[in-house]
């Protein structure tokens, strides 16, 4: 019996987190969702991933609206 994981971010990689954050607002409602300036000057997603992966209150702001997404608590 498998057990499954309430866990909404369970087997999300970071970029897949970001890419369909971006694709769901774009980049410049994400940028004011999360205001961070790899989101707001020049995004990438390979930018924001750097930035992201060295730092932590700026990952859980991103994860949490991601969840907020999934919840359908965004757009």
């Amino acid at each position: 019996m498998k057990e499954t994981s309430n866990d909404p971010l369970h087997g999300k990689t970071l970029e897949s987190i970001v890419t369909e954050l971006v694709a769901f607002l774009g980049w410049e409602d994400l940028g004011q969702h999360v205001r961070i300036n790899c989101f707001n000057s020049d995004p990438s997603i390979q930018s924001s991933l750097k930035f992201l992966r060295k730092t932590p209150w700026a990952r859980k702001e991103v994860e949490d609206l991601y969840i907020r997404m999934k919840e359908k608590r965004i757009g």
